[in-house]
């Protein structure tokens, strides 16, 4: 990967040229007016560090242990659906790359990998993420399919009982699997190599359900039909704490923002909270995460993990979130943008930058752990 690409934004332009239209504004979008998209990131600035000097730092350990697993740094790779849309290398690629970085990755239900072929280049720490579908078999089936191939945690996604309004997939034609239409048609001739690499590489399915669903199999049917079909939006807490029994191991609750949603995970058995919008992607208008994390913690005290899913971009990002009460953070466009740009190469690109910029800023703060980073830290603007 070229040594220009330094920042979110390097990437975000890199990834920009390398994509279609509608493929780029599927991981670029929001909901509706996509305010939160924009918000999860700014609330980031409504805190400030608080840094401690003459503290003696000669080197930094960036270490955790979240969701049962020793990780590299406290970031995990968000669970995002249809790597293929955006490289041929799909989450493999982005598995390889966390493997080597020493970090978690989280495979969706709706990727383009099976867990299997997944979990055999991830032999180090990963998540399975989940939905509850209307068939309780196939959800159950997830589970045991996890222990099997031995992941550590299974993550719970709550907030999608119907897909949110993404207008900007609207407007730009975008279809799954992606086809030559006439609305998208001049934006695949503008990006020859990507469209080439898509005849070359036919292999779009959401490999952990079409075994399940024939539409999926014959390409009847789309993404979108598939998750306001089969994806079960009258659920409860019961359904929660019935995986969280059958899994039996760490279980992260994912989608949540207020404080009696943590207590109410916590009961049912829950050993982490995922705080997050779905990237802005499902309810406008809601709390950035950032801001959710503090009245959180002080509901729950230490019995849950608290992760920050949302907004990330920074590696102050990464510290302004654990000095106000979590235990790590995890992001997807970021890696989304690296993968699109040199796929796994490009994705390894984004994972050392945010690894070496945590460690400069860790030493900047005056910590030599992630342990050390608390409440002393940081305070809102003006306070």
């Amino acid at each position: 990967m070229g040594r220009k690409l330094l920042t979110y934004d390097d990437f975000r332009s890199a990834a920009k040229r390398a994509l279609p239209a509608p493929m780029f504004h599927y991981i670029d979008g929001g909901a509706s007016d996509e305010w939160n998209l924009m918000r999860s990131t700014s609330a980031f600035d409504d805190y400030e560090l608080i840094p401690e000097y003459l503290r003696n730092i000669t080197g930094v350990d960036l270490r955790t242990n979240v969701l049962g697993a020793e990780m590299a740094a406290p970031f995990i790779l968000s669970p995002t659906g249809m790597s293929r849309l955006f490289h041929h290398g799909k989450e493999l690629a982005v598995a390889r790359a966390a493997e080597a970085a020493g970090l978690m990755y989280s495979l969706s239900t709706l990727g383009t990998t099976s867990m299997e072929d997944v979990a055999a280049v991830k032999p180090g720490p990963k998540m399975f993420q989940i939905y509850i579908h209307k068939d309780r078999g196939l959800t159950m089936e997830f589970v045991e399919r996890a222990k099997a191939a031995g992941y550590d945690a299974i993550c719970l996604t709550v907030d999608v009982p119907v897909a949110g309004g993404r207008e900007r997939d609207l407007r730009t034609g975008l279809t799954m699997p992606p086809k030559f239409t006439l609305a998208s048609l001049l934006s695949f001739i503008a990006h020859p190599k990507w469209s080439l690499n898509l005849l070359r590489h036919p292999d779009f399915q959401l490999a952990n359900v079409v075994h399940r669903q024939d539409g999926l199999r014959d390409g009847t049917m789309g993404v979108i039909r598939y998750i306001n079909s089969q994806i079960d939006g009258a659920i409860g807490w019961g359904d929660a704490e019935a995986i969280a029994k059958a899994w039996g191991g760490p279980f992260a609750i994912k989608g949540l923002l207020s404080a009696e949603d943590a207590r109410r995970a916590r009961d049912v058995g829950a050993s982490a909270v995922m705080i997050s919008t779905h990237g802005g992607r499902q309810l406008d208008g809601v709390p950035a995460p950032i801001d959710c994390v503090a009245p959180m913690r002080d509901a729950v005290g230490d019995a849950l993990e608290l992760i920050v899913d949302g907004g990330v971009r920074r590696p102050v990002h990464v510290l302004k979130a654990l000095a106000l009460g979590a235990n790590a953070v995890s992001f997807g466009r970021p890696y989304l943008y690296g993968l699109a740009a040199g796929g796994e190469k490009g994705v390894a690109r984004v994972l050392s930058l945010m690894q070496a910029g945590l460690t400069r800023d860790l030493m900047l703060l005056g910590c030599k752990n992630i342990a050390e980073v608390g409440a002393k830290h940081v305070r809102r603007v003006g306070a």
